[in-house]
Order: C-alpha cells, then sequence, then structure tokens
C-alpha cells in the first residue's frame, strides 16, 4: 500500500444538489480525501516542506465547496480531485469521498454519496 496522507470527514455546508430542497435550504456535506505520495523524506527530515500540509488539502477542499453550485456530488468529488492533483506535485493520486449524511430521500441511511480515484 502506498504512503497517504488522509483527512477524514471534513464538513461543509452548501446549496448543491438536484432537489429543490437541497437547492434552497443547503445542506452539511462530509468529504474525506487519501492522497498518495511519498512520505519518508519528509518523516526522516521531519520537514513539512517535504510534503503536503492538512491545512492547505482543506483550503482545496474548501475551494470547491464553497464554488458554483452543481447538481451531483460526481461533478463535487472530480472537481476536489482535480484541484487537488493541480495543487500538490508531489501526489501520485487521490481518493475522494463526498457524503451526504443526511440527503432528502424517502428512505432510512447512514449518509449517501460517492468515492472516486484519480491517479496523476
Amino acid at each position: 500500500m502506498p504512503d497517504s496522507l488522509v483527512l477524514q470527514r471534513l464538513r461543509f455546508f452548501a446549496h448543491h444538489g438536484m432537489l429543490p430542497a437541497e437547492i434552497a435550504h443547503g445542506q452539511f456535506f462530509e468529504v474525506s480525501v487519501r492522497l498518495e505520495l511519498p512520505l519518508a523524506a519528509a518523516a526522516n527530515a521531519d520537514d513539512l516542506t517535504l510534503t503536503v500540509d492538512y491545512q492547505d488539502v482543506y483550503t482545496a477542499v474548501r475551494t470547491v465547496l464553497d464554488g458554483p453550485r452543481h447538481n451531483l456530488v460526481e461533478t463535487l468529488a472530480e472537481l476536489v480531485a482535480t484541484e487537488l492533483l493541480k495543487r500538490f506535485p508531489l501526489v501520485d493520486a487521490v481518493e475522494v469521498e463526498i457524503m451526504k449524511p443526511a440527503a432528502p430521500v424517502a428512505f432510512s441511511a447512514g449518509g449517501l454519496g460517492v468515492k472516486i480515484k484519480r491517479n496523476r
């Protein structure tokens, strides 16, 4: 398994979605990302400049979630993956999961969403 930097269940409130209630009232989204990159050099040198800063990853994800409204979480996940690969040249691949923990659906679920993986 490759080295990975992981941020789990980042919470954002936004107005993405297809349903009128999602657009009008908004909802919470939970975003988890896993960035594959070599971490040994940063670990051995104890040097943040040799890896990716968690805060910078959060800011990149927030840029997408706070950006223009989109209908599909699939679109949001693709945009997050693209943004992460663009901002962080050390990253070889990214995995992005976006969940709607309280999606307005007519059945009971702990959350609905998508998970994608993109390679450089």
